[in-house]
């Protein structure tokens, strides 16, 4: 099979693989490439103010890989150079394993996604739809502003996290390392600052979704 970021799609190629990857994100069970980075750590029991603490956190974190999905996604669909398609498609993949790896800790803290994740995709989806139709140095200008914004939250939850839970620990510093390098690689592929009041647009929204995501 040829690999879908060579492929030439025709509009209803590529209406039905967003199609099948929002199923695929929404759906709660996604596949993971990498094995899970707490594979290997034990799970300590937490008391039930630090599992619904945990539990939050952990939500927001999904919530920021829906929405990680929906932009790739979303600049992928409109993407005028294949190479920049590809590594979008790349850098959706590695959001894919932080998908399934945020579920599955989801699962073990006995909680579960966002109720608000259709939402929260519909909308990164048309933004970054949006960014890509503005060209690719616009669109990558978006990846390294969001992952720079998604490197700081990880690492406050670093912070912030029960310091008994090794096992989201060990997951989100994986992470933090996985958004750090999509945005130098979307930096070095040609990114554009984006102007004001963009970046302070995006951060506002985002501390929205993780008020919401944090109990919703």
């Amino acid at each position: 099979m040829v690999p879908m970021a060579t492929r030439t799609l025709s509009p209803l190629d590529r209406l039905l693989v967003d199609a099948q990857n929002a199923l695929v994100t929404l759906s709660g069970s996604p596949t993971a490439r990498r094995p899970n980075p707490a594979a290997d750590t034990a799970d300590v029991a937490l008391d039930a103010t630090e599992r619904r603490h945990a539990a939050g956190l952990m939500r927001i974190n999904h919530v920021g890989e829906v929405c990680a999905q929906g932009l790739y996604f979303g600049q992928a669909a409109v993407a005028r150079d294949p190479g920049t398609r590809a590594h979008l498609l790349e850098a959706a993949q590695e959001e894919t394993d932080h998908l399934a790896w945020c579920a599955e800790r989801l699962r073990e803290l006995d909680s579960r996604p966002s109720l608000f994740n259709p939402l929260w995709y519909a909308g990164s989806y048309s933004l970054g739809a949006l960014a890509g139709l503005r060209g690719d140095g616009w669109k990558l200008g978006f990846v390294v502003e969001t992952e720079h914004q998604v490197e700081a939250h990880l690492e406050e939850h670093l912070q912030t996290l029960p310091e008994a839970d090794l096992r989201s620990r060990a997951i989100l510093r994986v992470m933090k390392a996985d958004e750090a390098r999509h945005a130098d690689h979307a930096q070095q592929a040609g990114a554009r600052a984006l102007p004001p009041p963009i970046p302070g647009l995006m951060a506002a929204a985002s501390s929205l979704m993780k008020a919401v995501a944090y109990r919703l």
